[in-house]
């Protein structure tokens, strides 16, 4: 893979643009890039290639990476928190005339010095400490944007999906969920409108019905219509027609043989765990949708 990409870069460099700045990194590199990016925009309209070059692992990398950047007149700019790699990138940068940026060296020395403590020398490891941040901002993007129906296209794509009629609670427990990091969507049911036909072509295992007693749904859509200042709105609370929405809401939920949750005075954390544990135990990896294709799945449903 990497005499792939050097290969690659090989074939972009452009001959009218200056030399190119190789971003070199053990991890993914966007620290790097982020310290380059950050001054070169003070320089408007720059042609200067930002190439980053990930995952440095040995110095035969390091070597033919270094040959290349000789050869087109390149700066290799890194942060490798390996101090022998580190070692290794500034001595043959040294010894074959390539110009370096070693964004970790001075303060890395400090801290050996100053702490006496071995590092760890594992690149990455601020991002995967922080991954649970990351993916919570990411999980509630996705939910925000998913809420009362919202793109029912993307549905596949939830980890968990909440349906019931309005005001029983799916957007605050949707919400609540993805502050954990799940990606939630949530569809609303409407009497006499059809739901999405995405609904019932995701795994019904994800989807959960949220079932609510029909004078504790009065009661709050009575408090909705209050904030509204809107008290026209009879059918919205009349018994009869709430009576007839929930009766469908039920059917709904028996067509797409989803789970059925009582959400009657239930807090929204009580709620939240049960949804968590039908996802333990039904899924691999607690329900988890990962990216990476090295999981197997084999013995328990995804």
């Amino acid at each position: 893979m990497f005499y792939l990409l050097l290969k690659n870069l090989k074939m972009r460099n452009n001959k009218d643009n200056p030399p190119p700045i190789y971003v070199v990194s053990g991890g993914r590199g966007l620290a790097g890039n982020n310290m380059v990016q950050s001054l070169l925009i003070q320089y408007p309209e720059n042609k200067i290639p930002v190439i980053i070059v990930p995952n440095i692992s040995d110095e035969n990398e390091i070597f033919d990476l270094v040959m290349q950047a000789k050869s087109d007149g390149g700066l290799i700019a890194h942060t490798m928190v390996n101090p022998e790699l580190r070692t290794k990138t500034n001595e043959l940068c040294s010894e074959f005339g390539v110009r370096v940026v070693d964004f970790m060296g001075d303060l890395a020395n400090h801290l050996d010095s100053t702490l006496k403590i071995r590092p760890l020398k594992h690149p990455g490891l601020y991002r995967e400490i922080n991954q649970q941040y990351f993916d919570r901002i990411e999980s509630i993007e996705f939910t925000l944007s998913h809420d009362d129906g919202m793109s029912p296209e993307r549905l596949k794509q939830a980890e968990i999906i909440l349906t019931g009629v309005s005001r029983a609670g799916k957007t605050p427990l949707s919400v609540y969920l993805a502050m954990f990091g799940w990606r939630v969507a949530n569809v609303p049911l409407v009497l006499g409108i059809n739901p999405p036909e995405e609904l019932f072509e995701v795994d019904p295992q994800r989807v959960f019905g949220l079932h609510i007693g029909v004078h504790q749904l009065i009661a709050h859509r009575t408090k909705r219509l209050k904030s509204w200042n809107n008290h026209q709105n009879e059918s919205y609370v009349d018994e009869q027609k709430v009576r007839d929405e929930i009766r469908n809401a039920m059917f709904v939920f028996d067509k797409g043989k989803f789970t059925v949750l009582n959400v009657n005075n239930k807090p929204i954390e009580s709620t939240a765990n049960e949804i968590l544990n039908f996802m333990q135990e039904r899924f691999i990896y607690g329900g988890r949708k990962l990216e990476s294709p090295y999981h197997d799945n084999s013995d328990k449903k995804y």
